[in-house]
């Protein structure tokens, strides 16, 4: 009985100190939020208490970057650990098919191969369908989330300022009424489906707000969207509970998790996207409008997620990250209200959403692609500070390392492992690294930054930690420096191998 005894604890040991190393994660990914709009690096105008709560408990990076300064390009990065360009990834209409391929290693297959149950709830906008036959939004909605890695999904399909306005659970529409069904872009000849206003012929329709320039095809809920859709009546969310409606998908996946056995849950926020409809407990709740606002119903939303980690005893083996899927944008379609100031750089009144940084979504400067970025993992990760240059796409390969899995050199070739950094066991990970904004591809060369521009015109180049605003291009005094780091971004791009060969 006593060596039964001593085995037994023994097992014990061991199986806890592999439970140590096999956490839970999970990824809290806002949308469009800047590195200013967290209290923590630096948001005065917006109360983030929630998020300030994960930053004092864990890592906060001032360093820590998305791929892309759009969202489909960095999603895809994040989840396949290859760069956005190499696949020609744009954001998506929203009838676009899968960017990632079913026969792409993705985030959510590692975590599978490592024996953890995986989900998605929130926004997707990585496509629908493969392409070649039509997707029937009536029937089996596939390929999609389940095809590359999640056992389960729901979902925004596109985004919320895109059709269709329903959620999907899984391979199915959510509430959809057979009498009224669903279509996106066109419907077949003869069928009765429910149609709603264009808000181009009819802009009195918009009734929440008018749509600043280009989401005014179909109207839904009283706002413009990008696309056409008809049917789906009875499945339409409501954009004011969404966030709701996500946290209480989130919870419940989170309370009928076991404890022996780990999970990956991937929260795919829609705020702070367009159409900002922040629900009306949060109206007012910042010093700004819907955008702030919005911000605070993220922040919200976080809260709920940690606490209800701690009330499922879930917290103390659970990796936190959150981050954002590219910087922030101000004006983006609807007249929201958010005031821009352009006299320096884009404000919401008084309210610097990129921080110290230049430039925002869709733009190659620093504010494009470095954003909010915590880690936190009670009794692993050290509280604190770290200023090491790390980016969500190497997240594929830190996790392998962590769970010692072997990638081969095929899969995520763009993805290396930072995992001492993403610790904090590490103030330098890398030297080299790839920004994306449309189809421009900077280089980060530690502290130096260089821009290609075209006709041979000697690009842009700046030293940040003189010029972390990258308002002084200094290219004329450091013309080798330029050109050495234009042919190492050259090659960077062209290689077929990926990252992760190339500089080794």
């Amino acid at each position: 009985m006593k060596f039964l005894a001593i085995l037994f604890i023994s097992f014990f040991v061991i199986s806890t100190n592999l439970a140590k190393e096999r956490p839970n994660v999970v990824i809290i990914y806002g949308d469009d939020v800047g590195y200013g709009d967290v209290g923590v690096y630096g948001s005065r105008l917006i109360p983030t208490p929630n998020i300030d709560r994960l930053a004092s408990q864990g890592l906060r990076l001032t360093d820590g970057h998305c791929s892309a300064a759009t969202c489909t390009p960095s999603r895809f990065s994040m989840l396949t650990g290859i760069h956005g360009f190499r696949r020609n990834v744009r954001v998506l209409a929203p009838n676009a098919p899968m960017t990632i391929k079913p026969y792409m290693y993705t985030l959510p297959q590692l975590f599978k191969d490592a024996g953890y149950r995986t989900a998605i709830v929130g926004k997707w906008h990585l496509g629908i369908g493969d392409g070649v036959t039509a997707v029937d939004w009536n029937a089996d909605v596939k390929p999609g989330p389940l095809e590359v890695g999640f056992d389960y999904s729901f979902l925004l399909p596109s985004t919320n300022d895109r059709v269709p306005c329903v959620y999907l659970e899984n391979h199915r529409v959510v509430n959809l009424d057979p009498s009224d069904p669903l279509f996106v872009g066109s419907k077949p000849a003869g069928v009765v489906a429910t149609e709603y206003p264009d808000g181009k012929k009819n802009p009195e329709s918009m009734t929440y707000y008018k749509s600043s320039h280009g989401h005014n095809t179909s109207v839904i809920n009283g706002i413009g969207r990008i696309g056409r859709q008809f049917g789906g009546k009875s499945a339409l969310w409501n954009d004011e509970t969404m966030a709701d409606t996500f946290v209480q998908q989130a919870t419940e996946y989170l309370s009928n998790q076991k404890k022996n056995k780990p999970f990956f849950l991937f929260f795919s926020s829609q705020d702070i996207h367009v159409p900002r409809a922040p629900h009306p407990r949060f109206r007012g709740k910042s010093k700004l409008t819907f955008r702030g606002d919005a911000m605070v119903q993220l922040d919200w939303a976080t809260g709920e997620i940690l606490d209800a980690l701690e009330a499922n005893g879930l917290s103390e083996n659970t990796l936190v990250v959150f981050s954002s899927d590219n910087g922030p944008v101000y004006d983006d379609g609807y007249e929201d209200g958010t005031t821009v100031l352009t006299s320096t750089k884009e404000v919401d009144r008084g309210h610097d959403a990129s921080g110290p940084y230049r430039g925002g979504k869709y733009q190659i400067y620093e504010g494009g692609t470095r954003v909010p970025f915590i880690v936190k993992w009670p009794g692993r990760i050290e509280v604190g500070t770290s200023n090491a240059m790390v980016n969500q796409i190497d997240f594929i390969a830190s996790f392998a390392s962590l769970l010692n899995i072997e990638l081969k050199d095929t899969q995520a070739p763009d993805s290396r492992n930072v995992l001492p950094a993403l610790l904090g066991q590490s103030s330098s990970s890398y030297s080299l690294m790839l920004e994306e904004a449309k189809r421009i591809v900077a280089l980060r060369d530690g502290h130096w930054k260089y821009i290609p521009t075209p006709a041979n015109t000697g690009g842009q180049l700046y030293n940040l930690d003189l010029d972390p605003g990258e308002q002084t291009n200094v290219v004329e005094q450091n013309a080798e420096r330029a050109k050495q780091m234009n042919m190492q971004l050259e090659e960077l791009v062209a290689t077929k191998k990926g990252i992760r060969s190339a500089t080794k």
